[in-house]
């Protein structure tokens, strides 16, 4: 069964970075062909999306993020990345991959990596 794994998460300063992974396990999905997105979640809000990436390598950003984060791929490792600089404690959330499809998404969603941004 194909999933998607979140990693990287943590505790991190106002101003500091971080780099999220999202690797597919399995080998019959293929990053490399599929759009993919990374979503957060903060608590008591709703889930949003916050970078994309499409199979032509087309990106787009939320704007509360544009110019601090940047989404790449790793084809040859089926891995989506997410580096996060300059983080904000509103960057706080848990953060989440996934692949969207005209449907909805491609996986259930799974548990994500927790990243707080605080003092």
């Amino acid at each position: 069964q194909v999933q998607l794994v979140e990693s990287g998460g943590g505790l991190v300063q106002p101003g500091g970075s971080l780099r999220l992974s999202c690797a597919a396990s399995g080998s019959i999905f293929s990053i490399s062909i599929n759009a993919m997105g990374w979503y957060r979640q903060a608590p008591g809000k709703q889930r949003e999306v916050v970078a994309g990436i499409t199979s032509d390598g087309t990106i787009k950003y939320a704007d509360s993020v544009k110019g601090r984060f940047t989404i790449s791929r790793d084809n040859a490792n089926n891995t989506v990345y997410l580096q996060m600089n300059s983080l904000r404690p509103e960057d706080t959330a848990v953060y989440y991959c996934n692949s969207p499809d005209d449907l909805g998404y491609e996986f259930d969603w799974g548990q994500g990596t927790q990243v707080t941004v605080s003092s």
